[in-house]
């Protein structure tokens, strides 16, 4: 695996009435690569994967994959805590023409050792094979940490796991990696606020979820600082370190689709049990998005005739 950079953990937009809005999907690939994204990822917990039916789900990676048109590199999220079904649905990915990789969350719920993830993440990347695997520990949200020497084993068991999104929030724990892994395997950061940090250890880059609001921005601190031009890194980090903390004000994606819909770039409609920000935290988030600019392209809306 050649990626490396700031990679996006796009949205999925939704209409009013909870259904696919293909066509802001579509328009935001667009936005994204045009602003200098590295790559992208769809279906991932960002993208409320969890609440989409898997007809949904394959057709929503086929359209990121489509719009992308090969000009970046799209990876198909790709989780379940029942292996058996998530060798089923892996499959199904296999068959999406152009798609560059697999990211698989560790099991959720079940709670499984080490060595029930290592032979969960081994038959996903044997279903697969040879397409990348990049597993994704996040065990905030799964209850159950991939520790740095499961991860060894499973380079070594199988040759198409070739990277790691890794949130557990621990630094050290990314250091363990850098020092533990080959210098092919690539780390990135799960954890926009911890993307600096991790890159100064050893990873490779970040899969973001405030480069969906901000993406020209958060690339370019990423870039910078794996450039090692740390002062234009620290900076960019410094103005918008408040938007990575918002965007988890409440729970993922609703603060970044809320942004999002004041930008005019889709709605903020999310699917159960995932709801809307509080009115306070969504006055909080306009606030912000105002300070940083973010607003300044938001479309004029219809009806308003201003001040003059």
């Amino acid at each position: 695996m050649d990626t490396t950079g700031c990679g996006t953990a796009i949205v999925t937009p939704f209409r009013a009435d909870g259904s696919i809005d293909e066509t802001a999907l579509w328009s935001l690939v667009n936005w994204q690569i045009e602003s200098g994204i590295d790559f992208l990822v769809a279906c991932g917990s960002t993208g409320e994967a969890a609440t989409l039916d898997e007809e949904e789900w394959l057709h929503t990676v086929t359209l990121v994959v489509e719009a992308a048109a090969g000009r970046v590199p799209v990876w198909g999220g790709c989780t379940h805590n029942s292996t058996r079904t998530l060798v089923r649905q892996a499959g199904l990915l296999r068959r999406v023409p152009g798609l560059s990789a697999v990211l698989s969350a560790n099991p959720y719920y079940n709670k499984p050792t080490q060595e029930g993830q290592f032979q969960h993440f081994l038959a996903l990347a044997r279903e697969v094979d040879p397409l990348p695997v990049c597993v994704y520990n996040v065990p905030g949200r799964t209850a159950a940490n991939l520790e740095p020497a499961t991860v060894a084993r499973l380079a070594e068991a199988a040759p198409n796991i070739q990277a790691i999104k890794e949130a557990s929030g621990k630094v050290t724990q990314i250091a363990e990696l850098a020092h533990l892994m080959p210098r092919s395997f690539k780390i990135f950061s799960g954890d926009d606020n911890l993307a600096l940090a991790a890159i100064s250890v050893g990873a490779h880059g970040l899969i973001s979820v405030a480069s969906n609001e901000a993406p020209s921005e958060v690339a370019r601190m990423i870039r910078a600082a794996l450039l090692n031009d740390w002062s234009q890194a620290r900076e960019i980090e410094r103005k918008y370190a408040t938007l990575f903390e918002a965007n988890f004000w409440e729970s993922n994606p609703a603060p970044v689709k809320t942004v999002l819909s004041l930008m005019g770039r889709t709605t903020d409609t999310l699917r159960l049990p995932l709801v809307p920000p509080t009115p306070a935290t969504r006055a909080r988030l306009e606030r912000l998005a105002g300070e940083l600019g973010l607003l300044k392209y938001a479309p004029v809306p219809e009806g308003y005739i201003g001040l003059f």
